[in-house]
């Protein structure tokens, strides 16, 4: 049985006349009558007495009605309770990001966030793998490429710079490095993502990309390791400014091109939201997309403008 019907045989109840329901309804007395007339056949019994001035309730109709006006509260309950979902930030939020990345972009901006909307909570996931959003039930991926299947939306949340850095003892010890051809003699830190490994796209003051093909000493899945190793001596890596600008701020690594804009070849060079659809979208996830690209227009990328 429908669950307006439901509700007009409570109303029909309280009221005691079909006229004083179609009214309100702003209905036939008739389409009343006929979902009263419809319910009684259904149950097999019935539910009210009826004469030319009232309807009353018969013995099974009361006890009936006491059941279901039971449940259309808790239905009502239910639905109002789901509704704040999409009316007013809260629940729990699942955000994925690199581990890197993540560390560096997102997390010190949760702090506020989390004190703007204290009805919601993060669950934060930090994985270099993409994660299936469905399966893991994720409101929000952070990543740094707009690939992740057809069925999401993407925002570019800022624009990522890149930047080809090596350390100064590596640069005792190797020579510097003085145009883009000179790489193709260094064995670099690489970041083991297809293409990202081995090509990298440059350019300089005259505007042209260099397509140079690039060598590795070591390829790793993850953006603290390749700093880590870079530091460490093994070789010029290309990476993120937010990753390294404090490192190049202090001296620890040195911008070995720095008349050069560099990206991986096939990379977008950008920092994405991506979350699925925008049907019914929940108030959390909208919150936490709308509050990111605020901080973003604020202030850049949140890396920029520490350090150097």
């Amino acid at each position: 049985m429908k669950h307006d019907h439901l509700r007009i045989l409570l109303e029909v109840a309280r009221h005691g006349t079909f006229s004083t329901v179609a009214r309100q309804r702003n209905v036939d007395p008739s389409s009343i009558s006929r979902v009263v007339q419809s319910a009684e056949r259904e149950l097999g019994v019935r539910l009210f007495q009826r004469s030319t001035r009232q309807v009353v309730l018969t013995e099974a109709g009361d006890a009936y009605l006491s059941h279901v006006s039971r449940l259309l509260e808790e239905l009502d309950a239910a639905s109002n309770s789901v509704r704040e979902f999409a009316q007013r930030p809260k629940g729990t939020l699942r955000v994925t990001a690199s581990v890197a990345f993540g560390q560096a972009c997102v997390v010190p901006l949760l702090p506020e966030f989390l004190a703007r909307y204290p009805e919601i909570r993060i669950e934060l996931i930090l994985a270099d793998g993409n994660l299936d959003m469905l399966t893991e039930r994720i409101d929000l991926a952070v990543r740094l490429s707009p690939h992740m299947g057809n069925d999401v939306v993407r925002v570019k949340w800022f624009d990522a710079s890149y930047r080809i850095c090596a350390s100064p003892d590596y640069l005792r010890r190797h020579g510097a490095i003085q145009c883009p051809e000179d790489l193709r003699s260094h064995k670099c830190v690489l970041f083991g993502l297809p293409n990202h490994q081995s090509e990298w796209w440059i350019t300089g003051q005259s505007s042209r990309a260099q397509h140079i093909e690039v060598v590795g000493a070591a390829i790793v899945s993850n953006g603290l390791a390749q700093r880590a190793l870079t530091l460490a001596g093994v070789g010029p890596a290309l990476m993120p400014i937010w990753l390294i600008n404090d490192d190049l701020a202090a001296g620890r690594l040195v911008d070995v091109l720095p008349d050069c804009a560099a990206v991986p070849a096939d990379f977008d060079g950008g920092a994405w939201l991506l979350y699925p659809g925008r049907t019914f979208l929940p108030a959390k996830t909208r919150t936490i997309v709308d509050f990111l690209l605020s901080k973003a227009k604020q202030q850049g990328s949140p890396q920029e403008g520490k350090g150097a």
